[in-house]
């Protein structure tokens, strides 16, 4: 069973719904989907939608490392050798963790593919179904009340709002969202890296009656000192993302004392399943609770890090809302959202099908 061809192709789709963070607006992705090909014609795909503020891998750098040239190494290996192949994809493509993650994801489908079997199962599913949380971005007061009970009202009961412009104002965006909804939807933080010391702790003190479940990368990436400084008590409640690129930095925020309670995994940090996977292991064996979260993305990603959230005993939460807001997408299928939650179809693979 050996890889024949691969083809990649770029895809710009805009947003339905354009959003703000704390350091850029963004109204449209470009990504790069890959379709690796059996000799027997069937394909595998996966989709990379790089982020150059996170990784500094540009959409430019991520289409050159999956165009048809760079990739004759990988023909005629043999793609059920999965965990070797893995190996080689970081090795040949230390820079390119999106352009990583296409490919790896496409192995893994190939491989769920050709043994006919949901990607979960094959990876040895741990959960049946999560609720995900769905974003709002940074909206003026009235505006994230009014979105906040529009997702509500579709069911979604896990809110994640971006905050980091100003604390002050974060407040009363959340005050207000707490007071039109009750005590029905759970709310989480991402400030984005928008926040010092005093200003996170200024957040804590004056959000302690709104039941924030956790804050997401609240200080500056490279900054883990501080982070470790935080008292034990709020640093349990810290999930950090950017700070997350790889198991290497897994291993060392989970050194005792961890420097938080939870790790943000996504594929395009990382470079895909295999890797996510050593993220996990480490996260599970140092008593660390995952969210499995991503980019604006297509479905065909957004379902490859759901079949590996599934699949990983430690995984708690799910922000897997990337798609959401596409006005199309080059897939149909890949997971099955009902109220909020999401759980995998029973097609093989990843369960997505291609429309192009």
């Amino acid at each position: 069973m050996k890889i024949e061809a691969i083809h990649s192709d770029v895809y710009a789709l805009e947003l339905a719904r354009p959003y703000e963070i704390a350091f850029r607006r963004i109204d449209s992705i470009e990504l790069v989907v890959t379709r690796v090909y059996a000799q027997d014609g069937s394909f595998g795909l996966g989709a990379a939608s790089p982020e150059k503020h996170v990784t500094g891998e540009t959409n430019e750098v991520c289409q050159q490392a999956l165009a048809k040239e760079q990739l004759g190494w990988l023909i005629g290996t043999d793609f059920r050798s999965l965990p070797a192949v893995s190996r080689r994809l970081r090795a040949q493509m230390p820079q390119t963790p999106a352009a990583r993650a296409a490919l790896d994801i496409a192995l893994y489908d190939l491989v769920g593919k050709s043994i006919r079997m949901p990607l979960v199962e094959m990876l040895g599913r741990a959960h049946d179904r999560l609720p995900t949380s769905v974003t709002i971005g940074i909206l003026g007061v009235d505006d994230t009340v009014r979105e906040a009970r529009e997702h509500a009202d579709n069911g979604f009961r896990i809110l994640k709002i971006k905050l980091g412009h100003s604390v002050e104002e974060d407040i009363e965006r959340l005050r207000m969202v707490r007071h039109d909804l009750g005590g029905d939807v759970l709310i989480r933080v991402d400030p984005n890296q928008g926040y010092d010391a005093a200003q996170l702790q200024l957040f804590v003190d004056q959000t302690a009656d709104l039941k924030i479940e956790f804050i997401e990368q609240p200080m500056k990436a490279d900054d883990i000192a501080a982070v470790r400084a935080l008292p034990d008590s709020l640093r349990r409640k810290i999930a950090l993302d950017e700070s997350i690129l790889d198991s290497s930095d897994a291993l060392q925020l989970a050194a005792p004392p961890a420097a938080c309670g939870i790790f943000n995994i996504k594929l395009m940090k990382c470079g895909g399943i295999h890797e996510a996977l050593r993220i996990a292991t480490i996260a599970d064996c140092g008593g660390i609770e995952l969210m499995w979260g991503c980019m604006d993305e297509s479905a065909i990603s957004i379902a490859a890090a759901l079949h590996a959230a599934l699949a990983s005993p430690a995984t708690r939460y799910l922000d897997l809302d990337g798609s959401f807001d596409l006005a199309r997408d080059v897939v149909t299928g890949g997971f099955i959202l009902e109220d909020g939650m999401m759980s995998t179809n029973d097609e093989p693979g990843l369960g997505v099908t291609w429309t192009g």
